[in-house]
């Protein structure tokens, strides 16, 4: 067999490799052709800036808690927030008025709630209603409001009563800094401590009128009224 390269064989060659350069030459470049990326869409926040979550009890930051002793339960953030809001919950049942069933709700579906407004922080559940029908001003006696002022400043600022907004909801309760304060993660250990320690935490009896405690609920009170 000769192994000589005929003439024909050159040409026919040249002329194959030169048709795949043609078609590479009218093909577009990857890098032209690809769609531009767009950027992630972040997810939807609720006032006080923590993720609104879509649903409870499943691929949620949301889940039903106890309140213990009460025999209650609410959906919450879990975690931190839980930890701050049930101790609100707490001192509420025991030193305000007591909780029932229906007078506690927790996380709500954000298509039912005001985005505008301090109620979609429901919606991320890092709020709490209690007693949802009184949301007008004036729904507390003078005492009761002293002991709720006591609770708040417990909470060193974390949490914020809608009785304080613009707009008057005095059955709301919600976490008042973003979710990246260290200040909620302080504020939830001392809780957590609290509740593991006899004789400390919800329910105890503690002197609403003394001095000191008065001092730091008007002070705060000033403050959270002014904002």
């Amino acid at each position: 067999m000769s192994n000589r390269i005929t003439r024909r064989t050159v040409l026919r060659t040249a002329a194959i490799t030169g048709g795949i350069a043609a078609a590479g030459s009218v093909l577009p470049a990857a890098s032209a052709s690809a769609a531009p990326r767009r950027k992630p869409k972040r997810p939807a926040i609720s006032a006080n800036g923590w993720t609104i979550q879509a649903n409870k009890d499943r691929d949620s930051q949301i889940w039903t808690r106890s309140v213990g002793a009460a025999g209650l339960s609410v959906a919450l953030w879990i975690g931190d927030v839980e930890a701050i809001l049930l101790h609100v919950v707490r001192r509420f049942h025991y030193e305000i008025e007591a909780i029932q069933g229906l007078d506690l709700a927790g996380w709500c579906e954000i298509g039912k709630l005001d985005k505008r407004l301090p109620e979609s922080n429901l919606a991320s559940g890092t709020a709490i209603r209690i007693r949802p029908g009184a949301r007008a001003k004036g729904g507390f006696f003078p005492m009761q409001e002293l002991v709720l002022r006591d609770v708040l400043a417990e909470c060193g600022g974390t949490v914020r009563w809608g009785g304080d907004d613009r707009e008057v909801d005095e059955s709301l309760f919600y976490i008042a800094i973003g979710p990246h304060d260290e200040q909620v993660r302080t504020v939830a250990d001392k809780f957590r401590g609290w509740e593991a320690t006899p004789g400390k935490g919800a329910g105890v009896d503690v002197d609403v009128l003394s001095p000191s405690r008065r001092s730091r609920a008007e002070s705060l009170a000033s403050v959270q009224r002014s904002n």
